[in-house]
């Protein structure tokens, strides 16, 4: 497997370092071994094994050999004498006592009485805008109870009084339910303990307090969080290859490169871990591509493994791995802790008996009460006595954790004589405990374990460890294994790796610019003609410069995203002591940078060439890098914008307040002449003002610009001398025809060529600070906050009894049947009357990669009434498939078989007659679950039921599944809401309120839970069973009792194909009798008989399959009788009525009305209960139009207080931009449930969700822009009279918002997701913004872009909101607004200029005068802004036209929708921007699956013979 031809093959990409490998082989081949001492020789060892193919599986070998021992059995297990190397590896391995002068840095711990005090949060009120505006009102009386230090907030202990000791080279198991504490305790021990109020007790590593092991060497303790953090783009070789550089150590044996160790060691734990196969596949995570979950989480242990520490906590460390998985990983824990003498602190949920048995150490949490430490094998012995009684094939950890249920829930029996005598409570528990011989052993464990480590023995030989680690030039006292500058380098060779493997965003961010260049240089195409430009183009320049500028600069938001996407993965690395986090902020400047300046050089090119802009080669460059300057510079004040703040959603808003602050003052939209003095010191402070100075200098300096239109013309003047004109332009001299550039600009905006280098000087030192204030801030980031799960109750119902019993219990059997079935029923009448299903030669097929894949084949079976079927079979076997086939909710492929209920063909209500729970629990956060309940029960019952009655049996349900506690906490997020059981009973309580007549069908409902709740959930199901029900459930690897709890079994192997279909069996009796017929090995009594036919069948983690058991099943007579079970089925069915209700024939159960009526009430309340967007809408339209308002303070009535009312406009319509990416995430949750459950449940009609949203939405946006008008058109001073304000507020706070919602909604319906909606939303608003003529005028466009005007919405907008805000206002010119000419000889200036005026109106300041005429050239402002096509006339045409506009939207909504997600048709793949530059979808590489599957040959390999 692991030959240096197999190297080749798998790290391709990685040609250098297979020289290095093998040169370091070739190095040892060339010295005889006499003159190498025994370290070298041990060198030797390690690349001899790792250089050939025997000794790759020899060490595989090794590893599955140790997989299984705990530390007593390793301290007696030899490897065989003959096999040197593999003898030399382990020994120096483990006990490194061979004489190299290396320490070793191994750290055992023990703890005594520690509690960990954190914020008292299980319940609290659910967020709505109610308790917001509650919280604001109380805010002053909250500070002064800070100020005073009173106590405000509750604590408690997360744990308490928890002592224990864990030796080098032992597994602690801790054992607890979800709440208990078990993270609490791992995080304490591992020194994470920024999240609690307080730690008290004592600790002791190996001698050493925790307060001095966390300050100087907290490398060696880690905490390795449940979810797995990995940059997702880049390679596991590259992944494993960074953490082993950041971590390579100084001293290294026989002075190996450190290009070797990081090769060797690398490849020694790949080998190990069966990682060789995966060196080129990238690791991926939820969304990306990559390895699989397992060897997902066995490269996490192997990044883990080579930071070379002593302690490891793994929290929930198999959390989404199926069991077998589970298992491997288990045992690659194991195996790393007995190769290298670590300790390792785990909690698991759902372990099976095979993974317990790994451990040495178990110790149980009760609430945050230890109730037990001590041996593993000695835990159940310890809780048996208590009393309690362990049924014979339930595991060990399921039973320690079934011990700690509330005691009215228990599930365990208790022996006779002990009913007094048990403890019934956490407190009693831990009294028992307290009193218990164990915990005097426990004590003196840790006594002894004091006495035997010497603070001072332990201090030296860390220090000498730690010494010999440091690279040279790093600091003493520093946690990082390498100096600063070396993780620098190491963390930009990765951020290369991570651009080279994230090459979609590459391309498309290389699109945008190239596209977005071509769009602007062909609208500004040819502004002048090459050889003479004209005073009409200046204007142009002016708004081109400015729109590439921001385009430059606001594409940089997206790195608020990416910070926010890379933050758990740094801070964890952080946690690791693997690197400055301000070292990874540095390289982004250089891994960034190649990829920047080829999007700006793309966007220059474009940009400047086609509209022709100054002609020369310095100009371009200049251009060139004031762009790309100021793009960097805006980069790092985005990234200094994500450290700054703590949540995504704060980020963007304060990110967007930003781009409007740096947008406003950049001197286009508000010359620095019209900025008012006490808020013109922002301009000094904004880097594109430089920029744009710059590049404006640039354009016109030296620039003679031939006049357009001198003043005066036209009839009357025809023969007036040039002397007596002036051109109309700013900076234009009277009597010449032409206009120097460097007048224009000094006069227009203030400008300066002089000051050109200078600005870029400035915006240099402004980058540079950015970059500073970034890499200072970034070192104090903190890890995401954590939390344990917290009940949202709504106000007035948070229950008295704490939420510590929340959980009531299940119904029983007879409960169950006298709620579903009515008092004193006969039950064997009802299931009699009941139909049946049945399904034969079920065969599905898909396209797949060109050719067809087969995934079910040939399946046969049937649910009766009354009993519960399991289906199952090892990841891909089809389970879930089938469940999707036969509940018929797949919509492509071909399906081919029969599926009949009652021998006839599915009836028109089978969809409404079945329920089905999906694995994942999706539900609205923003509900209750009474509402939620009620919710579906409404719109799911027949619409003849009487709401009073659906709501009644809403009540029994709640009843049924013990949620009366919480019926009214909302669903929330997971950590803030239900649990993960509290989730799955409600997801189960929404199928069953629809009342399912027919069938259940359930997938993987235990998977996620740990083993209380999941038999808690499969209790229930069984008596919702016996009741009558008919139940299909997938379910992955059971434990023996929950698999017990089932009547019949469907199993299936890969490919879709059937093993077994029929009873179980009382104990399992019948289908074991199969199983060891056919295999010929019985099922031990204490084994689980679910895991001992998968293994059978070679579906295990341990199992390998000799024979072809689906031949074997299609050969047994228990396959005959089935198949002829069926068949007399479909004999005899069919003669039995049918009781096809007509009522459910329908596809809904609620009329359109009813449906809109309940789906608006939801959504209304969805929005109440989000304070957080809520907040976020207003904080944005507040914060950005009070800033306008006040930057654009009592527009005065001069020339330019006109065209101010026209910019103004323009920037507040970016307001609307900011909040339609707003409502694009919080619309897209919505629609994903729709699309997950409620579609599939036909619980409503896909456009009754569209148009509720839209409306709820409207109406909050409505409030919204009623804060921005009150904010921007009072301080602005616009007119007061009705017809002017009162239309401005008409149009713009509530017809606009109708507009820029169902056009948000319309784009968000028809993407795949949100980042795809906010890039087509940015570019189609970006372009509706560029020809709605602010930046460029009609008249100067070309002729192709003309249609772009009339078709872009927001030139109605512009021409609707600028209109009422000029109209009949007097123009008064400001002094330099004036044009000043001379008359001929003998005239005074009004004589001159009457004829002038008189056709184009204006007025004379000096009208008697004889010279320098000052004529202002408008009467009123309207006249002003006619140019861009502003008409106080054209009012109700553009309303007309925006409800034109609002029709267009709602009805493309609705037939986007429904083309691209209703009917899928190939247009979905249209908007899939990945699939454009990636190709169709690869599969990855087959799973390597049973790393530690043992073989005949392993132990003749490793151990003595």
């Amino acid at each position: 497997m692991s030959s240096l031809e197999d190297k080749d093959v798998s790290s391709k990409s990685n040609g250098d370092d297979l020289h290095s490998y093998a040169e370091s082989i070739q190095s040892f081949e060339n010295s005889p071994d006499e003159q190498l001492n025994v370290t070298a020789q041990l060198t030797k060892s390690i690349s001899k094994i790792l250089s050939n193919d025997v000794g790759a599986h020899r060490l595989e070998s090794l590893a599955k050999v140790i997989s299984t021992k705990t530390k007593r059995e390793m301290d007696s297990f030899e490897v065989n004498e003959l096999d040197f190397d593999l003898r030399a590896l382990l020994n120096y391995l483990r006990s490194r006592q061979l004489e190299q002068g290396i320490e070793p840095g191994d750290s055992g711990v023990a703890f005594k009485n520690v509690t960990s005090v954190g914020v008292d949060a299980s319940a609290a009120f659910g967020p709505s805008v109610e308790e917001m505006a509650r919280d604001i009102v109380t805010w002053p009386a909250r500070l002064v109870r800070k100020l005073r230090k009173q106590k405000g907030t509750p604590v408690r202990n997360i744990i308490q009084n928890c002592t224990g000791v864990v030796e080098s080279g032992e597994m602690l198991f801790v054992v607890g339910r979800p709440g208990a504490g078990c993270s609490t305790l791992l995080k304490t021990l591992s020194g994470e303990t920024d999240n609690f109020v307080s730690v008290e007790g004592e600790f002791s590593y190996d001698g050493l307090d925790q307060q001095e092991m966390m300050k100087n060497y907290k490398g060696y303790v880690i905490y390795c969080p449940e979810l797995d953090f990995h940059f997702p783009k880049i390679t596991v070789k590259e992944t494993i290859d960074f953490a082993l550089k950041c971590k390579t150590p100084r001293v290294r044996i026989d002075n190996m490169t450190r290009k070797e160790y990081v090769d060797n060691i690398r490849d020694m734990w790949c080998t190990v871990f069966g990682l060789r196969h995966t060196y080129a596949t990238k690791v991926g995570n939820d969304f990306v591509r990559g390895v699989s979950g397992g060897e997902r989480k066995r490269v996490s242990l192997v990044e883990a493994q080579a930071m070379g520490a002593s302690i490891y906590s793994w929290d929930n460390a198999t959390r989404g791995l199926d069991a077998s998985t589970a298992l491997e990983f288990a045992q690659a824990i194991r195996t790393a802790t007995n190769m290298v003498n670590n300790s390792a602190i785990v909690a698991i949920y759902q372990a099976g008996e095979n993974i317990y048995q790994l451990f040495d150490k178990a110790t149980v949490l009760y609430n945050g009460k230890q109730i037990f430490f001590g041996h593993a094998d000695k835990a159940v012995d310890y809780f048996q006595r208590m009393g309690w009684v362990k049924p014979n094939r339930m595991t060990s950890a399921e039973f320690l954790t079934s011990v700690t249920v509330d005691f009215e829930n228990r599930t365990l029996d208790i022996k006779p004589g002990y009913e007094d005598k048990v403890p019934k409570s956490g407190a009693e528990f831990e009294q028992y405990w307290l009193q218990s011989p164990e915990y005097q052993q426990v004590l003196q464990e840790y006594d002894e374990y004091v006495a035997r480590h010497h603070p001072e023995e332990t201090r030296d030989r860390m220090q000498v460890a730690k010494k010999q680690r440091l690279q040279a030039g790093q600091r003493q006292n520093s946690q990082y294994t390498v100096n600063y500058w070396t993780q620098v380098y190491y963390c930009m060779i990765r951020g290369f790796q991570r651009v080279k493997g994230d090459s979609t965003y590459t391309k498309v961010y290389l699109s945008s610019f190239l596209i977005k260049g071509l769009v602007v240089g062909s609208m500004f195409h040819k502004i002048d003609d090459k050889s003479q430009s004209t005073t009409k183009g200046a204007y142009s320049r002016g708004g081109l410069l400015f729109y590439v500028l921001l385009f430059a600069s606001v594409t940089s938001l997206a790195e608020i995203g990416n910070s926010f996407a890379n933050r758990p993965i740094v801070v964890k690395h952080k946690s690791y002591s693997m690197y400055h986090i301000s070292a990874e902020s540095l390289q982004e400047i250089i891994t960034e940078f190649p990829t920047k300046f080829v999007a700006i050089l793309i966007l220059s090119l474009v940009t400047y060439w086609i509209p022709v802009l100054k002609y020369q080669a310095g100009a371009f460059f200049q251009y060139l890098l004031y762009l790309l300057t100021v793009q960097q510079c805006t980069s790092f004040i985005f990234k200094f914008v994500a450290t700054l703040t703590t949540d995504g959603v704060t980020a963007h808003a304060l990110g967007g307040l930003w781009v409007l602050i740096l947008c406003i003052y950049t001197g286009f939209v508000l010359p620095i002449g019209e900025m008012h003095h006490w808020i013109k010191w922002i301009h000094f402070l904004d880097p594109l003002t430089y920029a744009f100075e710059s590049l404006m200098a640039t354009e016109f300096h030296g620039r003679q610009m031939k006049c357009s239109n001198m003043v005066p013309n036209g009839p009357g003047y025809e023969g007036v001398a040039l002397m007596n004109q002036i051109c109309d332009t700013a900076g234009a001299v009277k009597g010449t025809l032409f206009v120097s550039g460097d007048a224009y600009i000094d006069k227009m905006y203030h400008f300066a060529y002089k000051h050109v280098w200078r600005n870029w000087g400035v915006n240099i030192v402004w980058t540079f600070g950015y970059i500073v204030a970034n890499v200072l801030l970034s070192e104090f980031l903190k890890p995401l906050q954590g939390g344990g799960d917290l009940l949202l109750y709504k106000r007035g119902h948070m229950p008295e009894l704490g939420t510590e019993n929340v959980d009531a219990k299940t119904a029983s059997r007879e409960e169950m049947m006298e709620a579903l079935n009515g008092p004193s029923v006969d039950l064997e009448k009802v299931i009699a009357e009941k139909d049946v299903f049945t399904w034969n030669n079920l065969d599905y097929t898909i396209p797949y990669d060109g050719a067809t894949r087969k995934l079910l084949s040939d399946v046969f079976g049937y649910v009766k009434p009354g009993k519960m079927t399991a289906l199952m079979g090892e990841s891909g076997a089809g389970k879930t498939t089938l469940l999707n086939v036969l509940a018929q909710r797949i919509n492509m492929g071909v399906i081919t078989g029969d599926m009949l209920v009652n021998g006839k063909d599915l009836p028109a209500s089978f969809n409404r007659s079945c329920g089905y729970v999906a694995q994942a629990d999706n539900h609205m956060a923003e509900l209750s679950v009474r509402e939620s309940l009620r919710f579906a029960a409404a719109l799911r019952q027949p619409s003849s039921v009487p709401l009073e009655e659906k709501y009644e049996y809403v009540e029994k349900i709640i009843m049924l599944l013990g949620m009366q506690n919480y019926a009214e906490a909302l669903v929330g997020k997971t950590g803030r809401g239900l649990n993960v059981e509290q989730r799955k009973k409600l997801s189960i309580g929404v199928e069953l309120v629809a009342k399912p007549s027919l069938l259940l069908f359930l997938d993987e409902p235990t998977s996620g839970l740990d083993s209380q709740s999941a038999w808690s959930i499969v209790q229930f199901m069984r008596a919702l069973a016996d009741s009558g029900q008919s139940i299909l459930c997938t379910i992955h690897q059971p434990s023996a009792t929950l698999f017990e709890q089932f009547d019949r079994l469907l199993l299936l192997k890969k490919g879709g194909k059937m093993v077994y279909f029929g009873d179980i069996g009382e104990n399992s009796r019948s289908l074991l009798n199969y199983f060891e017929r056919q295999s010929g090995v019985k099922c031990g009594i204490s084994e689980n008989p679910a895991e001992y036919i998968l293994d059978c069948i070679g579906a295990g983690a341990t199992a390998t399959a000799a024979a072809d058991w689906h031949d074997l099943w299609l050969a047994s007579p228990e396959c005959a009788a089935a198949r002829a079970e069926v068949e007399e089925l479909h004999r005899t069915l069919p003669s039995k009525p049918v009781s096809d209700d007509p009522e459910l024939a329908t596809t809904f159960a609620a009329s359109f009305l009813t449906q809109m009526k309940w789906v608006l009430h939801r959504t209304n309340l969805q929005f109440w209960r989000s304070p957080v967007y809520i907040r976020a809408k207003f904080m944005e339209c507040a914060s950005c139009a009070l800033f306008i308002g006040l930057s654009y303070i009592r527009v005065n009535n001069s020339v330019g207080g006109a065209s101010l009312a026209f910019s103004s406009t323009f920037m507040i319509l970016i307001i609307s931009l900011a909040m339609i990416n707003q409502l694009h995430v919080f619309a897209h949750d919505s629609r994903d449930l729709y699309e997950v459950r409620e579609a599939a449940s036909n619980t409503f009609h896909w456009s009754v969700l569209l148009l509720s949203h839209t409306t709820i939405e409207t109406m909050w946006s409505m409030t919204c822009q009623f804060v921005c008008w009150f904010c921007y058109y009072w301080p602005a001073g616009y007119s007061g009279r009705a017809p002017q304000a009162g239309y401005f507020f008409f149009f713009y706070v509530l017809v606009f918002p109708i507009y820029f919602v169902t056009y948000g909604l319309w784009i968000l319906y028809m993407s795949p997701d949100v980042p795809s909606a906010s890039m087509i939303n940015s570019n189609l608003f970006a372009a509706m913004l560029l020809f709605c003529g602010i930046l460029q005028l009609k008249d100067m466009s070309p002729r192709f872009w003309i249609f772009m005007y009339r078709l872009s919405p927001l030139t109605y907008v512009v021409q609707s909101l600028v209109a009422p805000a000029v109209h009949n206002k007097h123009v008064r010119c400001g002094p330099n607004e004036f044009l000043t000419m001379d008359p001929p000889q003998g005239e005074d200036c009004q004589s001159y200029l009457s004829q002038y005026m008189s056709i184009n109106g204006g007025y004379l300041e000096n009208a008697n005068a004889t010279a320098n005429c000052n004529y202002c050239p408008y009467t009123f402002q309207d006249q002003v802004v006619e140019k861009f096509d502003v008409k106080w006339q054209y009012r109700w045409r553009n309303f007309g036209f925006m409800w034109a506009y609002i029709c267009f939207n709602i009805t493309a909504m609705l037939a986007c929708y429904y083309i691209m997600r209703v009917k899928v048709w190939s247009l979905k793949s249209v908007l899939d921007f990945k699939k454009w530059f990636n190709g169709p979808r690869k599969e990855r590489h087959e799973k390597e699956s049973g790393v530690f599957k043992a073989t005949e040959q392993d132990k003749q390999n490793v151990t003595k013979g």
